[in-house]
């Protein structure tokens, strides 16, 4: 027997069955899951890079375990359901891809329609003017970063918050005077070292590390991915240190930082 969809939204029903569900399950609340979804999500990003897909399997299941879970509190609430959230992703997606789903319907059998590039552009041109339309009915956006979610991790949200500064012309015209603007953030993180001022070398830190960011996104690098391989090539490098030290029956507290920049050296030539 192979479990189905319904069968894990039944399953969440019966989590939160109020006289016999799970405790635990029963105490829990959006913001409750909020730190296991950010958790799940990175699990599934861990099983990626390792190239692990038996794990990623696993990951994925937790992680629509997650959008099951915040269905079934909606649902509770009468706000909304399981079958809402589907056909509004549908929607959203059949909407945003006219050169795939030409007449909006979904079950058009693919290659029955086709739109010519104009076509395209003015099915684009209307979409995004019904968008507007829509966010015309909600509470007014009184800037440009409001839609930018505070929960991102801070590089993510650094590069987006760059990004949308950028659609409204506020942005370096290249890269080079955003190397000159680090320079001159290292600077003042001296200065406040020097000054021994421990808030203002917190603060000119992440004045330097935004500035880093920009960078990236103006090499068209994504900063976070970029940093989480960097951590990868740390631990990768760390690991081998560690086990060299092993097999001399020693730990890499008891040995000096020039034989460890050595063993470090060692395993950047074995490509590490």
């Amino acid at each position: 027997m192979s479990y189905q969809l319904d069968d894990l939204l039944y399953l969440m029903q019966r989590l939160r069955d109020p006289q016999h569900g799970c405790p635990w399950d029963l105490q829990q609340d959006y913001a409750s899951i909020v730190p296991h979804t950010l958790e799940e999500a990175y699990e599934v990003a861990d099983a990626i890079e390792q190239g692990d897909f038996e794990q990623l399997r696993g990951e994925l299941g937790d992680l629509l375990f997650q959008v099951v879970y915040y269905a079934q509190l909606a649902g509770e609430e009468s706000r909304f359901g399981w079958a809402e959230v589907v056909d509004g992703i549908t929607r959203k997606l059949v909407r945003r891809h006219p050169h795939v789903f030409p007449d909006g319907n979904l079950r058009t059998p693919p290659g029955s329609q086709t739109l010519a590039p104009e076509q395209v552009k003015r099915r684009w041109e209307q979409i995004k003017a019904e968008e507007r339309a829509e966010k015309a009915t909600q509470p007014e956006q009184l800037s440009l970063l409001d839609d930018v979610p505070g929960a991102l991790p801070a590089l993510s949200r650094a590069q987006k918050l760059q990004k949308r500064a950028s659609s409204a012309g506020f942005d370096w015209p290249d890269a080079a005077p955003v190397v000159d603007k680090i320079s001159e953030e290292l600077d003042e993180v001296r200065e406040a070292l020097a000054a021994g001022d421990s808030a203002a070398v917190a603060e000119e830190m992440g004045d330097l590390l935004f500035c880093v960011v920009n960078l990236a996104r103006h090499l068209g690098v994504d900063a976070e991915n970029a940093l989480r391989q960097g951590n990868a090539k740390f631990e990768r490098r760390f690991r081998f240190i560690e086990a060299q030290l092993r097999e001399q029956g020693a730990t890499v507290s008891e040995r000096a930082l020039d034989e460890l920049d050595a063993l470090w050296d060692k395993a950047k030539q074995q490509g590490l």
